[in-house]
Parts: C-alpha cells; structure tokens; sequence
C-alpha cells in the first residue's frame, strides 16, 4: 500500500480527509456507524461460491431489484426504488426533484449539501434538547413554500427518535400544502421496538412520505452500497427512479438481497446485541463528570463535552495520536457551540470501555481538579 503518512500525527491529517477505506489503516473507528455483528459468516461464503458468476455477468436493473427490496421489507415492488447506498436517492431528490427543502440541522449533512444552496433551508432544531418541534417545522416549512420536507430519525448526530405520532401529524399538515415528507429511517432498527415504529405500514393512508433508508448502516455491508426509497406515492418514485441509471447496484449487493431473507432471526439478533453494547457505553459516558449525553436511540452517542476539556476537534485529534481511536467531532454541523460537541459510534463492549479510559485519560480529570 502506498505510504501516506511517516507519523501518527500525518496519519491522522490523512484519515481525516478520507471519507471511507478505514479498515486500510489499522486504527479503532468510532466514527462510522456499522452493524459490528451482521452479515454473518455463512453470507461471506455464498458470495465467495458465487464470485465467478457475480463478476463475470450483468446484475439486474430496477424493477427486479425493487423485487428483492420487497421481499426483505414485505412491500410490494412498485413503491420501491432501490440506489447505490441513499446517498444516490438523496442527489437525486435534494439536487433534482426538490424545488425548495427544508431539514432540521444538526442532521446528516448530505441532505443540504447535494441540494443547490439556493433551494434548501436549514431549520434549527430545539437548543439544547436538540428535539424537534413538528408544529414550528411544519410552520416554516409552509411558510417558505417548501415541496419537499426531510426528517431523520433517529436522528444523526443527534441519536433521537422522532415520535411516530409527531411524524403523522407532520405529514398531515405538509399534504394541504403539496409538500413530500422525506423520513430517513437509516438508523431505525437500533430502537428498542422498530416495527411498531415505522412509518413503512401506514404509507397507504400518507401519500405525500417516502421512507428513505441506507441498508449500509444495519446491516453492515457500507462497501456494498445499498439503499431504498419507499412510498406509496406512485407518481413521486417514479420521478425519482427516472434518476437513477439502469445499472446502479453491482453483482454483490444483488446476491446479498437474494440471499437476505434466510437471515431475518440473525439480523434481529444483531440488532439485540448492538443496543446491549450502546446502553452499556451510554452508561460510562454519563459517569464522567461534565459530560453531557444524550440518550441514544441509535448505534451512537451524541455528547457535549464538560466545559473544562479540550474543544472536540482538539479530543479527537488527541485520541487518535495518543490511543490510535478515531471519533467523530461536530464542528461541521450546524448547532450552537458545535466546537464542544462529538458524536460516538457504538462497537463491542471491550472496545467501548476501552475508549471511555482513552476519553478520561485525555480529558484529565485528576488533574482538573488539582487545578
């Protein structure tokens, strides 16, 4: 591999500029946000068995694609539109559909960034409950004559739920006004109880949603690249399966569809072990004094760090040279004091304690209070 970097201190400079390829490094990432305990193994060596065939032919197009989808989410396939990871479906609805959007920020950032600058709209959440009021958004939503509206939920960096009912009412104020409800639910199996949260089996009665979802995050295949839009709002997946190109998912993610469903119990039992290990890391975190956290309900933790301690970028900075750990820090984010903000990813439990010594250790409590 070509050399980067001589240094730890280089090494980072390089990490942080990347957007993936982590595992090439050779350090612990609590910044991207994985399943560490799906796909099992037995799904590894259908796709070796499978690799000359997976290779050496076309994968399927859409509407097949959208097939498999609906057999691993029980929808029917005409609802579905299947992209390379969301982040394709997001380009397309916020950088093509979209006339005026509007997110509530801190959120995932792709939403505003493939949208032209002009025709997105930042809407604040509550400071420093970071919940979102739906009667304000829907508010300013309609006010700015907004066609499309996005919720993320849980949210990222934040890690909150938004309640079902407060997306129902949401959605019903948004359809007197022709504006789509884009709810992100990339991180919903990490809540305690996923099918009664869902918003998938109520898309018959709320034309005007669309349930975007990253499979990449559940499921832990990020190098596959798997997303989906769902509505029951024919006319809008449409417009958006326009956008996408006929061959847009490669052998691999096609073959981890077809096979999928003979891992439902596995998956849920992944889903189990994940939020043991998040709760347990919740736990330390709220145990070191200062630290403000917010309590999770996906595969990561959203945290204030105590005023005493370094800024977060200057903390992840550290914990990386000193302990070879990369977290995520939120200055990017749109928030108040987003200098003083990190957001965790949840790994194993021996790898969660770990970190929380690393943190202490940085923030140096001894010594704080000496001082």
């Amino acid at each position: 591999m070509q050399n980067y970097y001589k240094t730890q201190t280089e090494k980072y400079e390089f990490v942080s500029g990347q957007h993936g390829g982590y595992y090439r490094h050779d350090f612990i990432d609590h910044a991207y946000l994985y399943n560490l305990y799906f796909p099992p193994e037995a799904v590894f060596t259908t796709l070796k068995d499978q690799i000359h065939d997976i290779v050496l032919n076309y994968p399927i197009a859409q509407d097949a694609l959208a097939g498999l989808i609906g057999d691993v989410i029980h929808q029917p396939a005409e609802r579905i539109v299947v992209g390379n990871g969301a982040a394709e479906l997001i380009k397309i609805i916020s950088g093509h559909i979209s006339n005026k959007l509007i997110v509530p920020v801190p959120s995932f950032n792709e939403y505003a960034n493939a949208a032209p600058a002009d025709r997105v709209f930042e809407f604040p959440l509550e400071f420093p409950s970071f919940q979102l009021d739906v009667d304000k958004f829907a508010a300013e939503a309609i006010r700015i004559k907004a066609d499309v509206a996005v919720v993320v939920t849980p949210n990222n960096p934040t890690s909150m739920l938004v309640p079902k009912s407060d997306l129902i009412s949401l959605a019903q104020k948004l359809a007197k006004h022709d504006c789509m409800l884009i709810i992100d639910e990339s991180f919903l199996d990490f809540v305690h109880d996923p099918d009664q949260t869902t918003l998938e089996n109520e898309l018959e009665r709320y034309p005007n949603i669309a349930i975007l979802k990253s499979m990449s995050k559940a499921y832990g295949i990020c190098g596959i690249r798997i997303g989906y839009m769902l509505t029951a709002n024919l006319a809008f997946a449409e417009s958006v399966r326009e956008g996408v190109h006929i061959w847009n998912i490669n052998g691999f993610a096609e073959e981890f569809l077809r096979i999928l469903p003979d891992y439902r119990q596995e998956f849920v039992e992944s889903c189990k072990q994940v939020r043991i290990d998040r709760d347990n890391l919740y736990k330390k975190l709220c145990a070191i004094p200062g630290m403000t956290v917010y309590k999770p309900d996906a595969n990561f933790i959203f945290c204030r760090l105590p005023d005493h301690a370094q800024s977060g970028p200057e903390l992840t900075r550290r914990l990386f040279i000193e302990h070879n750990m990369y977290i995520k820090h939120c200055q990017d984010k749109t928030l108040p004091d987003s200098s003083r903000y990190v957001r965790i990813a949840s790994r194993t439990e021996t790898e969660n304690c770990k970190l929380v010594e690393a943190l202490v250790d940085i923030i140096d409590l001894k010594k704080v209070e000496v001082s």
